[in-house]
């Protein structure tokens, strides 16, 4: 009897849920209808922009895995179920919205463009995922990426080629090429083809001006601000406080160097030429001269390795105001980026891989490092410390190589099988 007493209970909580649901649905306000269908029309063409390049989230439109064009076409069909259940709600709902409100309208016409986009009749690309359906997809907002547990994956991709090779009997290839044509045929071909262009060009001369922005700003920067500002200053701190001339030990050896072989170059030039020999006090008095011009010019080389350290702080500051800044050209930079590295060829990438760790994780990158490390130490006036330096090359080229490998392991497998394939052929 309690049994039966319950069982009727969670009936009745579950009916009473139901017509809640049906009710609110048919309730709901049209104002918030409108918006969830607008906010999933906005990720379409966030997917779109984001990774088809504003064109329709298509195979023909990007070069991607089966296993990624599933993803994107998940989140697409989630979106487009969305925005169509919201706009028929929104016909039903009991009070209207007024047609004087502009930016209503706006809303409006957005979705009815994304949905028409995605009708039936012109892609069959969303009913290649209807059925069986597919875990909920996420998009994660911070970095843009899709989400998917990962034991889902793999059962969704081979429900996906089965229903793939279920449904054409033909090759997708010649489905594209068809596509492709009847894309071509249209009359607004042409005018899509030049506002792709045009948005092509200025993508390209804004990503171009940032990145030469990046790199000559801030070395103006540094150049200006130590010539015209900081150098003067610790010219005249120096000069008051009188402070000594060398920053390092390996300043004063090496001045020390180059005054003893010109004072042997003096004693040698006596005995080889034609001329008088000289006197022991004309040798002194020319090695003098010589110890004063050393003086000056070290002096010189420490102040100008003083301001180099302000001006190079100066520089890095300039270098993150810039990136902070300016964040849409960032975007635009990464895009571009995207677009000229996916556009290469498997073998143009796999060459740009073995180039890049070869320098800088290869046999030979030891003594480019040891090269870098002392140029950066005698830019700063630092003395170059050789245990530092081994540890560094014996520690950081390793980090970078794990780095490359776990990129290649957990990225390019998915990217682009292929040019994985080409970069083992061209390592064996």
């Amino acid at each position: 009897m309690a049994l039966s007493t319950n069982k009727s209970s969670k009936l009745q909580s579950s009916m009473k849920e139901y017509f809640h649901n049906i009710q609110q649905m048919f309730l709901a306000s049209p104002e918030k209808n409108l918006n969830q269908a607008y906010k999933a029309a906005l990720t379409i063409k966030s997917i779109e922009d984001e990774y088809f390049h504003g064109h329709k989230i298509s195979a023909e439109s990007g070069n991607y895995s089966n296993s990624v064009m599933l993803l994107l076409q998940a989140e697409l069909e989630k979106n487009i179920n969305i925005a169509t259940r919201k706009l028929a709600h929104l016909k039903h709902s009991q009070s209207f919205i007024s047609i004087s409100n502009y930016i209503t309208l706006e809303k409006i016409r957005f979705i009815d463009e994304i949905i028409d986009r995605y009708s039936a009749s012109e892609s069959t690309s969303i009913n290649l995922v209807s059925n069986p359906p597919l875990k909920p997809l996420l998009l994660n907002k911070s970095n843009k990426q899709l989400l998917l547990p990962p034991k889902d994956i793999e059962q969704d991709v081979n429900n996906f080629e089965y229903k793939t090779q279920k449904m054409s009997p033909l090759p997708r290839s010649i489905g594209r090429t068809i596509n492709r044509i009847k894309l071509e045929l249209k009359p607004e071909a042409e005018e899509q083809v030049i506002k792709d262009f045009r948005s092509s060009s200025n993508k390209t001369r804004t990503a171009v001006t940032f990145l030469l922005s990046l790199i000559i700003v801030p070395i103006l920067v540094q150049n200006l601000s130590k010539q015209f500002i900081i150098s003067p200053i610790v010219h005249q701190v120096r000069g008051e406080h009188n402070t000594e001339v060398f920053l390092n030990r390996e300043m004063k050896e090496k001045a020390f160097e180059e005054l003893k072989v010109f004072e042997e170059e003096l004693k040698f030039a006596s005995l080889v030429d034609n001329t008088p020999q000289l006197s022991p006090e004309v040798i002194e008095h020319q090695v003098k001269h010589k110890a004063t011009e050393l003086l000056e010019e070290f002096r010189e080389k420490s102040t100008g390795a003083i301001s180099n350290v302000f001006a190079d702080i100066i520089a890095i500051i300039t270098f993150v105001v810039l990136l902070i800044s300016q964040k849409k050209q960032f975007i635009i930079f990464k895009s571009f980026l995207d677009d000229t590295v996916y556009g290469l060829s498997d073998s143009a990438k796999a060459f740009i891989i073995i180039l890049s760790t070869d320098i800088f994780v290869g046999f030979h990158s030891t003594h480019g490092w040891e090269v870098i490390l002392e140029g950066m130490a005698a830019h700063l006036g630092i003395a170059a410390n050789q245990s530092f330096i081994y540890l560094f090359i014996a520690t950081f080229p390793v980090i970078l190589d794990t780095i490359f490998k776990y990129w290649i392991f957990r990225y390019l497998s998915r990217i682009s099988p292929s040019a994985l394939a080409t970069l083992r052929h061209m390592n064996e």
